[in-house]
């Protein structure tokens, strides 16, 4: 018999470095599950993604008990680690603070499409370019993706 599922918690949470301090503790405390045990699991899982943001969506379960799936980082954050930037833009449409080619962004879309609510790379990278122009960032050479 499935067991019911009480709740839904979405945090994003640097790889590897999951603690019981704020945010992930009083999440996970208000709905009763052991945080030292998602944080061991959760450390464990993310090793190899150290230091980056991770979207992390939490089922909990009635009996306390809990599953996880750790998404891809978001993609302003992996723009601004193509770009070498800290932040993005303040005035967007005004001041552009970085360059990044249409390969960085394929590569960006590529490793998002599991995550993404698009049926093509192309869209996703038109997508993920939306994003980038949001950020204040200019979107120079390659191939880019012809709008259907």
């Amino acid at each position: 018999m499935a067991k019911e599922v009480i709740g839904l918690i979405k945090l994003q949470v640097r790889g590897g470095a999951a603690n019981p301090s704020p945010p992930v503790g009083p999440a996970l405390g208000a709905k009763g599950v052991n945080i030292m045990e998602f944080c061991k699991q959760f450390n464990a899982r993310t090793q190899e993604k150290a230091g980056k943001l991770l979207p992390v969506v939490i089922t909990v379960y009635s009996d306390k008990s809990f599953d996880f799936v750790v998404k891809t980082p978001p993609a302003a954050v992996q723009l601004m680690e193509a770009a070498k930037l800290k932040k993005g833009s303040s005035e967007s449409n005004r001041v552009k603070v970085g360059k990044v080619s249409w390969d960085q962004i394929r590569t960006i879309a590529e490793d998002k499409m599991q995550d993404m609510n698009c049926f093509t790379v192309d869209s996703a990278m038109l997508m993920i370019a939306g994003t980038a122009r949001s950020m204040g960032l200019t979107v120079k050479g390659g191939d880019a993706p012809v709008k259907n």
